[in-house]
């Protein structure tokens, strides 16, 4: 059961759902693989990526949606995260994915980001959407390109340092 009030999204191969209790330990591994997180907020230690697991829970329950935890709809495994994040101090509402080790390069971010874009425009009422990538972040950059969305600055982002953020096509452009 989910530990927080999320809506349930599905697409073609996936299923979005609101994190639950045994997706900790997939996230903490995530975040505690620094080569692979360091772009997402990665953690030297269990303790604080178990802190960024209830983070979401909070922010959750705070702003009314989150990362949604991507599992595979043909194994019930769970393969990433995609959500709308906006925490204090973020520029405006983000939409952003990660995939976990071993299901990198199969379009699973991509078929997540169009759902979750759509849930915000549609369910949410978002009027805007960026991604904010890490410079050097070549295949996140390459996604939100492939999703649409287009460069437009670089910025200082209070957790991350410097980011570029790529904006979104807006939802007359998305769900017209």
């Amino acid at each position: 059961m989910s530990l927080v009030a999320a809506p349930v999204l599905e697409s073609e191969n996936l299923i979005l759902r609101g994190p639950i209790a045994s997706d900790a330990e997939p996230v903490i591994a995530f975040l505690m693989d620094r080569p692979r997180s360091d772009g997402f907020g990665g953690s030297d230690t269990r303790s604080d990526a178990w802190r960024w697991f209830t983070l979401n829970l909070g922010h959750w329950l705070l702003r009314g949606y989150g990362y949604f935890t991507i599992e595979l709809k043909d194994s019930g495994l769970p393969a990433g995260l995609c959500g709308i994040w906006n925490p204090e101090g973020w520029p405006e509402p983000e939409i952003g994915w990660v995939t976990f080790a071993g299901f990198e390069g199969r379009s699973i971010a991509y078929e997540a980001a169009l759902r979750v874009r759509r849930y915000a425009y549609e369910d949410l009422g978002l009027t805007t959407l960026t991604s904010n990538i890490v410079p050097g972040n070549t295949r996140s950059a390459k996604l939100a390109e492939r999703l649409g969305a287009r460069y437009e600055r670089t910025y200082t982002n209070v957790a991350m340092g410097e980011d570029d953020l790529f904006r979104h096509p807006g939802p007359d452009e998305v769900l017209g």
